[in-house]
């Protein structure tokens, strides 16, 4: 998964195994190439990708809206482009957090 650009400077493309309906935001971190996270959010009417996107951004010092879910909105596996960062750039930000 190697990041792209825009206009707008680096997309980083991140596999996500997302957990809806936990007791809290949280990254848990890697496994392999896929990052873990959990939501309080439900799997319901996409509340739980807006609740992922909302934590990402927040653990990456992000605008909400360079967060986005690319595949896989109904799945527990989701692809989520991260604007404005590239990948190394992206896991040292999660390294720092987690």
């Amino acid at each position: 998964m190697r990041g792209r650009s825009s206009s707008r400077g680096p997309i980083a493309r991140v596999e996500v195994r997302v957990t809806p309906g936990a007791r809290e935001d949280v990254v848990l971190g890697w496994q392999g190439e896929i990052l873990r996270v959990r939501v309080r959010a439900r799997a319901e009417s996409g509340q739980a990708n807006e609740a992922v996107c909302r934590l990402l951004a927040e653990e990456l010092h992000l605008p909400v809206s360079a967060v986005t879910i690319a595949h896989g909105a109904t799945a527990h596996r989701k692809l989520v482009n991260v604007d404005g960062i590239d990948k190394g750039a992206l896991t040292n930000r999660l390294a720092d957090q987690i």
